[in-house]
């Protein structure tokens, strides 16, 4: 008796938790479910939690409430000025009618397919209509609310809501890269050309006014010496004429030494003198040469003006003999 009741009470239990199954569902914060009654709409849920429905008569189906990606795959489109482009975009969408979605596209997979169909469809008139600069770097987000504004114009039948359209990627072909590449590469060195060319120019125009300045700098700098020189030459001369007018036999003595310093210093140097030159007075009879021709000279005309000899004694060097000294009358 006893085993009877608890099989009768298991057997209601399964039986109450086969209706529970069929009859409870949960809704997740992800999802939305919509309730068919033998295939047709009854109800949409779009609140979370615990639900019900009538076993073997209504079912649930569920729709995500998320944002759903699009990715297309990579298409060649021709801009406004003839110039083609290779554009990698996707779009994000989410489920806004889920009764319309059911209706139209029922699964996944198909409205994936509109999709993309609509979004090549709407970049090729959007991107058709512009130029390549304002696809690449001008209008790109203007260009953008337009692709989403036409997707959502033919998706609304879908029960979707495009949310957003992004160009991921805008490029030229590959042939046409090349070529630009080519053509950049060449207008570089073409401006490299000129920028060296113009370098070359500036250089040697610092350089020539650099060594023009060198020059004037150097005239001037000769010019300076040559004064100074002259002003030393004559301050000698006016030295040597107060020292000769005081004693003449030393100048010509000193003058002798020097003679003697410059002809015999080289080792090179061959002269043919005879013994009884003029040249070799002092080395002959150094006490005789004091009362030679120039002391004679110089008694003779004690009381005149003396005039210095001259200063250069590359004559006394190669002819051998000093140069005498004269008194102007």
């Amino acid at each position: 008796m006893k085993r009877a009741a608890l099989t009768l009470i298991l057997l209601l239990v399964g039986i109450l938790a086969v209706g529970a199954y069929l009859t409870l569902f949960t809704v997740h914060q992800t999802q939305q479910a919509l309730v068919l009654e033998f295939g047709k709409p009854k109800r949409l849920v779009t609140k979370p939690g615990l639900n019900y429905k009538i076993p073997f008569i209504q079912n649930a189906i569920f729709f995500d409430k998320r944002l759903l990606d699009l990715d297309s795959a990579p298409q060649e489109v021709i801009a406004a000025d003839q110039k083609r482009l290779v554009v990698d975009a996707f779009a994000r969408w989410r489920i806004a009618n889920p009764l319309l979605y059911y209706q139209s596209v029922n699964n996944e997979y198909t409205a994936r397919t509109q999709l993309s169909n609509y979004l090549e469809a709407a970049l090729r008139r959007v991107l058709g209509a512009a130029s390549f600069e304002a696809v690449v770097r001008d209008d790109r987000n203007e260009l953008m609310r337009k692709i989403t504004s036409q997707m959502n114009e033919n998706s609304k039948v879908l029960g979707i809501t495009v949310v957003d359209v992004r160009i991921k990627r805008a490029d030229l072909p590959e042939a046409n890269s090349l070529a630009i590449f080519r053509r950049m590469q060449t207008e570089r060195q073409r401006e490299a050309a000129e920028i060296r060319a113009e370098g070359e120019e500036a250089s040697r125009r610092i350089r020539a006014n650099a060594d023009r300045q060198v020059t004037v700098v150097k005239a001037e700098a000769t010019g300076e010496s040559e004064r100074i020189r002259g002003t030393g030459d004559a301050e000698k001369n006016r030295v040597f004429a107060e020292a000769f007018g005081k004693d003449p036999d030393f100048f010509a003595f000193y003058r002798s030494m020097q003679a003697y310093e410059g002809a015999l210093k080289s080792t090179d140097t061959r002269m043919l003198l005879s013994p009884d030159s003029q040249f070799f007075q002092y080395f002959n009879d150094a006490a005789g040469a004091a009362s030679g021709p120039s002391s004679s000279r110089a008694k003779s005309d004690k009381g005149a003006r003396v005039q210095p000899p001259a200063e250069d004694t590359s004559s006394v060097r190669e002819a051998g003999t000093p140069e005498p000294a004269s008194a102007a009358p």
